[in-house]
């Protein structure tokens, strides 16, 4: 039934912005929304406009008629239910119990491994570990990427604790992390769900042989262990009462919410990681509860859709008109491209079109004296994805935000609008895409429901084109080889070998 309906969508006419915005005058209310987060306990709004896109009454029945046969509301009502949505690992996908909203069963335990979290962060805020004034935490991918995002948009203003996230096993990232703390005043945090990753075993080991190096007496002492495997922490080495674990269902890319986030609480402090928390739980129930193109992440999936099916957009940019936010291209790296990047759908056979596409992007206004040059003027069609705050992050001029802000919204005007010109190097042919995410602020609860609704809307765009979005097997291959060169012995192509030799591994 899917097939007919994307035979649908590719016989649709394609009118350009200029034409929809002219045959439309209520364009921007049905397609820029504000999502009011709650009440005075969980403050804030975000603005999502998705009118710069190519969508159209037409393009967005037939989406809607898309997630019917694709059986979106079930496969949603699955993820919240705690079900198996994860079927070639045999496994729900939890994270939003996290936030509290899940299987009763499922959200219970969130609440009582947060409490545990709480009450360590809590015990350490008041000095039960000595004086503790830094903290390195120890992580790749989901337990490196989330923490460090979170960590520089959140905690600018002035830490309670400085935490350094180290996730690369080159030595050169864990050495500049101790050049900025005191041993004795340094407190490790040891993130991996399996408590197995070599990556950050081994640089966890090399943290414990830099405090023995300089005189702390019981290193394992200063550690927390973040994991799904508390057996495995115990026999590495740390206590029961330092072990915080998260459910064997919460995925690597999406633990953020779970003990994964304890760097998170130790920078901000318990009340604003809970806030935190909130936000992401409002956007779950918007999810949840809302069908249509009035479902924000499933409105950014038809747009999503739209570009990678049916125009072809191999890529799609990210920009962030805040500092606070210069790592969210990189982390929605990891979730799109990790979630989405298959080439089989649910039920095992091929894919039978296009699926994430590449997900890259920076900081405003750096990139406009960067990459928007082919963004204007390149022959490739990048949709594009434009986040800001209405309210600064500094107390400086506010010049400096006006002109930010100014700058933001004059890119997306002019990717739509372009510019003739009778010099063919000074024309831009325009009808290109953009939308925008505008928070009232940066604050906990407006960015845990950014992070949320990205989630979502990763989720949603897999069950459109009918793949599992919670299986990252792609990236189990090169980990194999890896450890093969490690034990030695094994002949690799005449490259590799080559490499290897002038590396002196071989």
């Amino acid at each position: 039934m899917s097939e007919a309906v994307w035979n649908k969508l590719k016989g649709l006419p394609k009118p350009t912005l200029a034409e929809l915005f002219d045959a439309d005058g209520g364009r921007l209310d049905l397609l820029a929304t504000r999502f009011e987060l709650g009440d005075e306990t969980c403050p804030g709004a975000i603005r999502f406009d998705w009118s710069k896109t190519h969508l159209d009454a037409a393009h967005i029945a037939a989406f809607e008629e898309l997630a019917e046969a694709t059986d979106f509301a079930g496969r949603r009502a699955a993820l919240f239910a705690g079900e198996i949505v994860n079927p070639t690992e045999g496994r729900a996908a939890e994270h939003t119990a996290q936030r509290g909203v899940g299987s009763e069963e499922s959200v219970a335990l969130a609440f009582e491994n947060h409490a545990r979290m709480a009450a360590i962060v809590e015990a350490i805020h008041r000095g039960a570990m000595g004086e503790v004034k830094h903290l390195i935490h120890v992580g790749i991918g989901g337990s490196a990427l989330g923490p460090a995002l979170a960590i520089d948009a959140l905690a600018r203003d002035g830490a309670m604790v400085e935490v350094h996230v180290v996730s690369n096993i080159d030595g050169c990232a864990l050495e500049a992390a101790f050049a900025k703390c005191d041993p004795a005043t340094t407190m490790l945090a040891v993130a991996s769900k399996t408590f197995t990753t070599i990556e950050t075993m081994t640089n966890a080991e090399s943290v414990l042989s830099w405090m023995r190096e300089h005189g702390v007496q019981d290193p394992y002492g200063r550690v927390v262990a973040l994991t799904a495997a508390p057996e495995k922490a115990i026999e590495w080495g740390v206590d029961e009462t330092r072990i915080l674990p998260f459910s064997e269902s919460v995925g690597g890319r999406y633990s953020l919410w779970s003990s994964i986030g304890f760097p998170v609480a130790m920078a901000l402090g318990w009340p604003d990681f809970a806030e935190f928390l909130d936000g992401a739980a409002a956007m779950d129930i918007h999810f949840r509860d809302t069908n249509g193109l009035a479902n924000l992440p499933l409105r950014a999936a038809f747009a999503d859709q739209y570009y990678t099916r049916l125009r072809g957009c191999q890529t799609r940019a990210v920009f962030a008109y805040d500092e606070r936010l210069a790592l969210l291209p990189d982390y929605l790296q990891q979730l799109e491209m990790e979630s989405n990047g298959k080439s089989v759908k649910v039920d095992g056979s091929p894919v039978d079109g296009p699926t994430a596409p590449i997900t890259w992007g920076g900081v405003g206004t750096d990139a406009q004296h960067a990459v928007f040059q082919l963004l204007h003027q390149g022959t490739n069609l990048v949709p594009v994805d434009f986040i800001a705050a209405i309210a600064p992050g500094d107390d400086l001029n506010p010049a400096h935000h006006r002109i930010l802000l100014s700058n933001c919204f004059a890119q997306g005007a002019a990717l739509m609008a372009g510019k003739a010109s009778e010099d063919p190097a000074r024309a831009y042919s325009g009808d290109r895409p953009s939308a925008t995410i505008l928070l009232d602020e940066v604050s906990p609860a407006t960015f845990g429901a950014l992070i949320a609704f990205h989630e979502h809307r990763t989720f949603a765009n897999a069950v459109l084109m009918e793949i599992n979005p919670f299986d990252q097997f792609g990236v189990e291959l090169g980990k194999e080889i890896a450890k093969q060169i490690e034990k030695g012995g094994t002949a690799f192509d005449p490259s590799t070998e080559a490499l290897l030799q002038l590396a002196g591994i071989a």
